[in-house]
C-alpha cells in the first residue's frame, strides 16, 4: 500500500483543532505547523498548503491566533502564528467535544465491548 493511499482525509473542523493544538507548544510558521501535524500523526495526516493557510486566516479572523512577521531560524522572513487566550479556551472546549465524539464513534464501531456487559 502506498503512503498516499494510507493518508486520511480530515473531518471538517478538525484542521482548526490540530493547528490550535500544535500552537499550544509555542509560535510556529505555516510550514512548521504542517510538518508537525504530519510527523506527529506518523505521516497519516498531510495538510495541503491551501487548506492550512485558509484555516490559519480563519483562526486569525476569529481571534484564536495572532500572526506576526519574524525571521525564521534559516534567516528568512516568515509569518509566525501564536495561540491567543481565546484560542486556548477554544482549544480546551474543542478537545472535550472531540473526545466525546471519538468515544461515541468507538462505541458504535466496537459494539461487542458493550454487548458483553
Amino acid at each position: 500500500m502506498s503512503p498516499k493511499s494510507t493518508r486520511m482525509e480530515l473531518l471538517q473542523g478538525t484542521l482548526d483543532l490540530l493547528i490550535l493544538r500544535t500552537l499550544l507548544t509555542g509560535p510556529a510558521h505555516g510550514h512548521a505547523i504542517a510538518r508537525h501535524i504530519k510527523r506527529t500523526s506518523e505521516h497519516l495526516l498531510q495538510v495541503e498548503t491551501g487548506s492550512l493557510y485558509s484555516a490559519l486566516h480563519r483562526l486569525e479572523a476569529r481571534g484564536l491566533v495572532k500572526a506576526s512577521w519574524e525571521l525564521s531560524d534559516k534567516g528568512k522572513r516568515a509569518k509566525y502564528y501564536r495561540l491567543t487566550a481565546s484560542g486556548r479556551k477554544n482549544l480546551t472546549a474543542a478537545q472535550s467535544k472531540w473526545s466525546a465524539f471519538a468515544r461515541a464513534v468507538a462505541l458504535i464501531l466496537n459494539p461487542a465491548e458493550q454487548e458483553g456487559q
